[in-house]
């Protein structure tokens, strides 16, 4: 079967993994998200022979599968042509267990009867060494390790284990439950004790979605996409991924595949602002933490735009030739050179969620006078960096200009440190902040203006056009409605739009010129509609962009525009945003209905 992004991810904040349409385990790291692959059939080709959990039903007709209301725990049908049916349960433990939140390195999967006498067979075998061979194991009368590369896991199960050994296929006449967990004995009866995970993981995830604030309209697709981002958070560190997944291309053999599964300062910026629309304040008081040890140990100087989930700077990348990528396309890659970037909007995108800080009372912990102190070596290094070169946040490999949008992120920094001195009384410290942004300003618009065409260039003396001039309106820096704003967004619609999707860019750049285009920068394009008027028409593209989505309701980076079919890593975190941005924008108000 051709591998597709079809996938539904299951995790609870420190594991994940991603289930294919057959209710095949096909991705999931370990100990980490960007850890070596438990299951690595996703980039093993397509009859990969290890890396996957199935469950299969002999005889198979039908597969149906969907979330349990508001939770990421899946429910797999397999039914087979005499009608005999099996339900799976999918799920990473969640809940409150002694003052804390119980999230073990953990898969739960219960395998049911439904209709018949279903014949089933079990294959479970986990990678080693990036898939380059199954994991060796070991055996007991209720259990099987797995040694894979870093970390081992022990399935206990009341399944016999000569069945799951010997892949034996068996009726299937009585619920089993399996709990691939850490290589600890299991305290309890392997069924009711997963069945109590199963049903306290449930209640967690639809207590948290109640907490949430909703718009009136496309609620489904808000929830799955919060819920979806909240599994890209490692929860330990605050850290929040970029997506699960490394090296799915950009589009069919284009070289464009990147390692996703690290913490980039400029995705995790728009994935807690969009959740903090919706409420969902656990993220971002978390991710806050993790900002703040990133400032510390920056102490005033460069600042990556990407780190590992444990502040770690090195993540240097490499090559693997143990499998076969993404429908054979390789490379597969670990690691994201992007760490030794400079980009200098990361400034700015530290600032700005750090000083919600001093402003927000719902936080247990408040913004102090001296992490204000501490922000503004932040908001000293955008001031110093804001018109040098820098591979900009599309992360140009040969590509080094003076990028416009990292100049406003540099502005923008220096304008919320002038309101957050003046809401904190350090009157003179807004003053100088002020004055900074002035100066940003100032030569923001005399570098980037082209007087003959009346809009904004994407760099210091260039003409060239790129997605994230739709930015300069959702930072503050012009009015939508400003003549310069309304003719760059003119120019924008008529050069990067193709169909209903927006490029990020269309000139050539290290690879080539892009093929897919880029579903964020898509909903960019939705909000700017909307801000110029063209309500139906952001709706229309947006009602297009939710029939895009997975049958998980879920999004990855690109998009082709000749037929749809989704491209780049999944789930992504800027995607689910812009569903959540664009869903709150769009929708009806409450009072329209109470």
């Amino acid at each position: 079967m051709k591998p597709n992004l079809d996938l539904f991810p299951i995790g609870n904040c420190a594991i994940s993994a991603l289930i294919d349409r057959q209710g095949r385990f096909v991705w999931a790291c370990a100990p980490r998200v960007d850890g070596d692959p438990v299951f690595s059939a996703l980039m093993n080709g397509e009859a990969p022979d290890h890396g996957y959990w199935a469950v299969e039903l002999e005889g198979l007709k039908h597969v149906s599968q969907a979330y349990i209301r508001n939770t990421p725990v899946l429910r797999t049908v397999l039914t087979a042509d005499d009608g005999a049916a099996v339900e799976i349960i999918d799920f990473a433990p969640r809940h409150p267990k002694h003052s804390r939140t119980y999230r073990p390195l953990a898969f739960g999967r219960i395998v049911r009867p439904l209709e018949g006498t279903p014949r089933i067979r079990i294959r479970l075998r986990p990678s080693a060494d990036w898939g380059a061979q199954p994991a060796p194991y070991t055996s007991g009368s209720n259990h099987i390790r797995f040694m894979c590369p870093d970390v081992t896991f022990r399935l206990t199960t009341d399944c016999p284990v000569s069945h799951v050994l010997e892949e034996r296929t068996f009726r299937l006449e009585r619920p089993h439950a399996f709990f691939l967990g850490p290589d600890e004995g299991y305290d309890q009866d392997v069924g009711p004790g997963v069945q109590a995970a199963l049903d306290r993981t449930v209640a967690y995830w639809q207590d948290w979605v109640r907490k949430l604030y909703l718009p009136l309209d496309y609620q489904e697709a808000v929830i799955r996409a919060a819920i979806t981002l909240k599994l890209c958070a490692y929860e330990e560190t605050g850290a929040i991924v970029a997506a699960m997944t490394t090296s799915v291309p950009e589009f069919k053999e284009s070289g464009r595949n990147w390692d996703y599964r690290y913490c980039w300062i400029r995705d995790a910026y728009y994935t807690v602002r969009a959740l903090n629309r919706l409420g969902a304040v656990d993220i971002l008081e978390n991710y806050l933490g993790y900002l703040r040890n990133l400032v510390d140990d920056a102490a005033g100087g460069h600042v990556q735009p990407v780190y590992g989930v444990g502040l770690e700077p090195g993540i240097g990348e490499s090559i693997v030739d143990t499998v076969e990528g993404y429908r054979g396309m390789k490379p597969v890659r670990i690691g994201n050179q992007a760490h030794e970037h400079l980009q200098h909007d990361v400034y700015g995108q530290i600032v700005l969620p750090l000083v919600q800080a001093f402003y927000d009372q719902r936080l247990l912990r408040r913004g102090t006078i001296a992490d204000f102190h501490a922000l503004e070596k932040v908001g000293e290094r955008a001031f110093a960096m804001h018109d040098q070169t820098d591979a900009g946040l599309w992360e140009f490999r040969t590509i080094a200009r003076v990028h416009t949008y990292s100049s406003v992120m540099c502005w923008a920094a220096c304008d919320r440190l002038a309101k957050a001195a003046d809401h904190l009384g350090l009157t003179g410290r807004g003053q100088v902040w002020r004055e900074r942004a002035t100066i940003i300003r100032e030569r923001v618009e005399a570098e980037t203006f082209l007087p003959d065409e009346g809009r904004f260039a994407a760099s210091f003396g260039g003409r060239e056009l790129d997605a994230s001039l739709l930015q300069l309106t959702d930072l503050g820096f012009l009015d939508a409605h400003d003549p310069r704003q309304v003719a760059t967004f003119d120019a924008i619609e008529r050069d990067l739009k193709k169909g209903p999707f927006l490029f990020r860019y269309v000139e050539p750049d290290d690879f080539g010129e892009p093929e897919t285009a880029f579903n964020f920068c898509t909903f960019w394009f939705i909000e700017a509609l909307h801000q110029n008027g063209r309500v139906e028409e952001a709706r229309a593209i947006f009602e297009e962009m939710l029939a895009r989505r997975t049958q998980a309701g879920l999004l990855s980076e690109d998009i082709s525009v000749e037929d749809g079919e989704l491209w780049g890593n999944y789930p992504q975190t800027y995607s689910l945003v812009g569903i959540i941005n664009c869903a709150v924008m769009l929708s009806r108000s409450w009072t329209d209905v109470r």
